[in-house]
Protein backbone atom coordinates (compact mmCIF):
# COMPACT_ATOMS: atom_id res chain seq x y z
CA UNK A 1 0.00 0.00 0.00
CA UNK A 2 1.44 3.45 -0.88
CA UNK A 3 2.46 5.56 2.09
CA UNK A 4 2.71 9.36 2.18
CA UNK A 5 3.51 12.18 4.59
CA UNK A 6 0.90 14.95 4.52
CA UNK A 7 0.81 18.32 6.25
CA UNK A 8 -2.82 18.18 7.34
CA UNK A 9 -4.99 17.41 10.33
CA UNK A 10 -6.17 13.80 10.17
CA UNK A 11 -9.06 12.09 11.96
CA UNK A 12 -11.04 8.91 11.35
CA UNK A 13 -14.39 9.32 9.54
CA UNK A 14 -13.46 12.65 7.98
CA UNK A 15 -12.50 13.67 4.47
CA UNK A 16 -9.25 15.45 3.60
CA UNK A 17 -8.04 17.10 0.42
CA UNK A 18 -4.65 15.83 -0.67
CA UNK A 19 -1.81 18.31 -0.67
CA UNK A 20 -0.16 19.14 -3.99
CA UNK A 21 2.82 16.88 -3.24
CA UNK A 22 0.74 13.81 -2.32
CA UNK A 23 -1.70 14.45 -5.19
CA UNK A 24 1.16 14.59 -7.68
CA UNK A 25 2.88 11.43 -6.40
CA UNK A 26 -0.17 9.23 -5.82
CA UNK A 27 -2.61 10.40 -8.50
CA UNK A 28 -0.38 11.76 -11.24
CA UNK A 29 2.69 9.51 -10.96
CA UNK A 30 1.18 6.29 -9.59
CA UNK A 31 -2.14 6.91 -11.42
CA UNK A 32 -4.32 6.06 -8.43
CA UNK A 33 -8.04 5.65 -9.13
CA UNK A 34 -11.12 6.20 -6.97
CA UNK A 35 -11.48 3.30 -4.55
CA UNK A 36 -7.75 2.72 -4.07
CA UNK A 37 -6.25 2.94 -0.58
CA UNK A 38 -3.08 4.39 0.91
CA UNK A 39 -1.51 5.19 4.26
CA UNK A 40 -1.12 8.81 5.36
CA UNK A 41 0.78 10.17 8.37
CA UNK A 42 1.35 13.75 9.49
CA UNK A 43 4.22 13.33 11.92
CA UNK A 44 2.02 13.83 14.99
CA UNK A 45 1.89 10.13 15.79
CA UNK A 46 0.32 7.10 14.20
CA UNK A 47 -0.90 6.57 10.66
CA UNK A 48 -4.22 6.48 8.84
CA UNK A 49 -5.62 4.22 6.14
CA UNK A 50 -7.46 6.31 3.58
CA UNK A 51 -9.56 5.63 0.49
CA UNK A 52 -9.50 7.83 -2.58
CA UNK A 53 -13.11 9.00 -3.08
CA UNK A 54 -12.89 11.88 -5.56
CA UNK A 55 -10.39 12.96 -8.21
CA UNK A 56 -10.48 16.11 -10.32
CA UNK A 57 -7.91 17.58 -12.66
CA UNK A 58 -6.00 19.34 -9.88
CA UNK A 59 -7.25 17.96 -6.56
CA UNK A 60 -8.40 14.78 -4.84
CA UNK A 61 -10.32 13.88 -1.70
CA UNK A 62 -9.77 10.90 0.57
CA UNK A 63 -11.96 9.34 3.24
CA UNK A 64 -10.06 8.42 6.41
CA UNK A 65 -11.06 4.86 7.31
CA UNK A 66 -8.92 3.77 10.28
CA UNK A 67 -6.04 4.71 12.59
CA UNK A 68 -2.96 2.72 13.61
CA UNK A 69 -1.09 4.19 16.64
CA UNK A 70 2.18 2.31 16.03
CA UNK A 71 5.01 4.83 15.44
CA UNK A 72 7.70 2.18 14.82
CA UNK A 73 10.28 4.16 16.75
CA UNK A 74 13.14 2.45 18.61
CA UNK A 75 13.06 1.82 22.34
CA UNK A 76 15.75 4.49 22.77
CA UNK A 77 16.05 8.19 21.95
CA UNK A 78 19.14 9.25 20.00
CA UNK A 79 20.10 12.84 19.22
CA UNK A 80 22.67 12.73 16.42
CA UNK A 81 25.19 15.57 16.26
CA UNK A 82 26.49 15.29 12.69
CA UNK A 83 29.22 17.58 11.38
CA UNK A 84 28.15 18.57 7.88
CA UNK A 85 29.74 17.21 4.72
CA UNK A 86 29.33 18.11 1.08
CA UNK A 87 27.20 16.55 -1.63
CA UNK A 88 25.56 13.16 -1.45
CA UNK A 89 27.43 12.15 1.72
CA UNK A 90 25.20 14.34 3.88
CA UNK A 91 22.04 13.20 2.10
CA UNK A 92 23.02 9.57 2.70
CA UNK A 93 23.85 10.11 6.38
CA UNK A 94 20.49 11.76 7.04
CA UNK A 95 18.49 9.20 5.07
CA UNK A 96 20.04 6.18 6.76
CA UNK A 97 20.05 7.71 10.25
CA UNK A 98 16.31 8.29 9.95
CA UNK A 99 15.70 4.77 8.67
CA UNK A 100 17.55 3.50 11.74
CA UNK A 101 15.33 5.48 14.09
CA UNK A 102 17.28 8.60 15.06
CA UNK A 103 15.17 11.04 17.08
CA UNK A 104 16.60 14.35 15.81
CA UNK A 105 19.69 15.43 13.87
CA UNK A 106 21.69 18.48 14.96
CA UNK A 107 23.82 19.78 12.09
CA UNK A 108 27.24 20.95 13.25
CA UNK A 109 30.28 22.84 12.02
CA UNK A 110 33.76 22.01 13.24
CA UNK A 111 37.44 22.75 12.60
CA UNK A 112 37.59 20.43 9.57
CA UNK A 113 34.00 20.89 8.39
CA UNK A 114 33.66 21.22 4.63
CA UNK A 115 30.58 23.46 4.78
CA UNK A 116 29.84 26.85 6.32
CA UNK A 117 26.15 27.41 5.66
CA UNK A 118 24.19 30.40 6.92
CA UNK A 119 20.60 29.34 6.87
CA UNK A 120 19.16 32.82 6.91
CA UNK A 121 20.37 32.83 3.28
CA UNK A 122 20.32 29.12 2.52
CA UNK A 123 17.06 27.79 3.92
CA UNK A 124 16.63 25.69 0.78
CA UNK A 125 19.43 23.34 1.87
CA UNK A 126 17.85 22.79 5.26
CA UNK A 127 14.46 22.19 3.63
CA UNK A 128 16.12 19.70 1.26
CA UNK A 129 17.54 17.71 4.16
CA UNK A 130 14.21 17.82 6.02
CA UNK A 131 12.60 16.46 2.85
CA UNK A 132 15.07 13.58 2.86
CA UNK A 133 14.04 12.79 6.46
CA UNK A 134 10.37 12.82 5.48
CA UNK A 135 10.98 10.54 2.49
CA UNK A 136 12.94 8.16 4.70
CA UNK A 137 10.00 7.99 7.12
CA UNK A 138 7.64 7.29 4.22
CA UNK A 139 9.87 4.41 3.19
CA UNK A 140 10.68 2.84 6.57
CA UNK A 141 7.30 3.21 8.28
CA UNK A 142 8.31 5.54 11.11
CA UNK A 143 5.50 7.98 11.90
CA UNK A 144 7.40 10.60 13.93
CA UNK A 145 9.59 12.66 11.58
CA UNK A 146 13.01 13.61 13.04
CA UNK A 147 13.83 17.30 12.90
CA UNK A 148 16.90 18.44 10.99
CA UNK A 149 18.13 21.27 13.21
CA UNK A 150 19.92 24.32 11.78
CA UNK A 151 23.71 24.25 12.22
CA UNK A 152 25.50 25.09 15.43
CA UNK A 153 29.20 25.40 16.10
CA UNK A 154 30.45 22.23 17.74
CA UNK A 155 31.58 24.09 20.85
CA UNK A 156 28.13 25.64 21.29
CA UNK A 157 26.42 22.27 20.99
CA UNK A 158 28.81 20.64 23.47
CA UNK A 159 27.81 23.22 26.05
CA UNK A 160 24.08 22.94 25.45
CA UNK A 161 21.57 20.82 27.35
CA UNK A 162 22.32 17.28 26.19
CA UNK A 163 21.30 13.80 27.42
CA UNK A 164 23.30 12.28 30.27
CA UNK A 165 24.71 9.53 28.04
CA UNK A 166 26.99 11.06 25.41
CA UNK A 167 29.10 9.16 22.87
CA UNK A 168 31.65 10.48 20.38
CA UNK A 169 32.90 8.35 17.51
CA UNK A 170 36.67 8.47 18.05
CA UNK A 171 38.69 6.15 15.82
CA UNK A 172 42.20 5.17 16.89
CA UNK A 173 41.27 5.49 20.55
CA UNK A 174 41.38 2.65 23.04
CA UNK A 175 38.58 0.14 22.50
CA UNK A 176 35.96 0.61 25.21
CA UNK A 177 32.57 -1.13 25.23
CA UNK A 178 30.62 1.99 26.11
CA UNK A 179 27.32 0.24 25.40
CA UNK A 180 27.45 -1.86 28.58
CA UNK A 181 25.90 0.88 30.71
CA UNK A 182 24.41 3.18 28.09
CA UNK A 183 21.01 4.72 28.85
CA UNK A 184 18.12 4.87 26.41
CA UNK A 185 18.37 8.64 26.09
CA UNK A 186 21.65 9.58 24.44
CA UNK A 187 23.60 11.95 22.23
CA UNK A 188 25.91 10.70 19.48
CA UNK A 189 28.61 12.92 17.97
CA UNK A 190 30.06 12.16 14.52
CA UNK A 191 32.84 14.23 12.97
CA UNK A 192 33.46 15.37 9.39
CA UNK A 193 35.30 13.54 6.63
CA UNK A 194 38.65 14.60 8.08
CA UNK A 195 37.59 13.62 11.59
CA UNK A 196 37.37 15.62 14.78
CA UNK A 197 40.61 17.17 15.96
CA UNK A 198 42.23 16.03 19.19
CA UNK A 199 41.24 19.37 20.72
CA UNK A 200 37.60 18.82 19.76
CA UNK A 201 37.57 15.26 21.13
CA UNK A 202 39.11 16.52 24.36
CA UNK A 203 36.45 19.25 24.56
CA UNK A 204 33.75 16.61 24.10
CA UNK A 205 35.35 14.44 26.79
CA UNK A 206 35.41 17.42 29.14
CA UNK A 207 31.60 17.67 29.05
CA UNK A 208 31.02 13.95 29.51
CA UNK A 209 31.29 12.40 26.05
CA UNK A 210 32.75 8.89 26.09
CA UNK A 211 35.02 7.84 23.24
CA UNK A 212 33.53 5.08 21.12
CA UNK A 213 35.84 3.26 18.73
CA UNK A 214 33.90 0.86 16.51
CA UNK A 215 36.31 -1.82 15.38
CA UNK A 216 39.76 -1.34 13.90
CA UNK A 217 38.76 0.46 10.69
CA UNK A 218 38.12 4.17 10.21
CA UNK A 219 34.59 4.73 8.91
CA UNK A 220 33.56 7.50 6.54
CA UNK A 221 31.45 10.29 7.99
CA UNK A 222 28.30 9.02 6.23
CA UNK A 223 28.95 5.39 7.24
CA UNK A 224 29.62 6.07 10.93
CA UNK A 225 26.03 6.98 11.93
CA UNK A 226 24.69 3.92 10.12
CA UNK A 227 26.98 1.53 11.99
CA UNK A 228 26.58 3.30 15.33
CA UNK A 229 22.79 3.43 15.18
CA UNK A 230 22.58 -0.17 14.00
CA UNK A 231 24.62 -1.25 17.03
CA UNK A 232 22.43 0.83 19.33
CA UNK A 233 19.29 -0.74 17.85
CA UNK A 234 20.77 -4.19 18.47
CA UNK A 235 22.02 -3.49 21.99
CA UNK A 236 19.08 -1.46 23.27
CA UNK A 237 16.21 -3.37 21.67
CA UNK A 238 13.59 -4.36 24.18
Amino acid sequence: MPRFYIEAELAVDTQVELTETVFHHWVKVLRAQVGETATLFNGQGGEYEVELVEVTKKTAQVQIKSFNPDNRIPSFSALLGQVMSKGDRMDYAIQKAVELGVTNIQLLTSERCEMRLKYDRDQKKLDHWQGIAIAACEQCGMNIVPKILAPLRLEDWLNSDLPTTKLVLAPNKDQVDVLNNVSKDLALLIGPEGGLSETEISAANAVGFQNWCIGTRVLRTETAPVVALALLNYRLAE
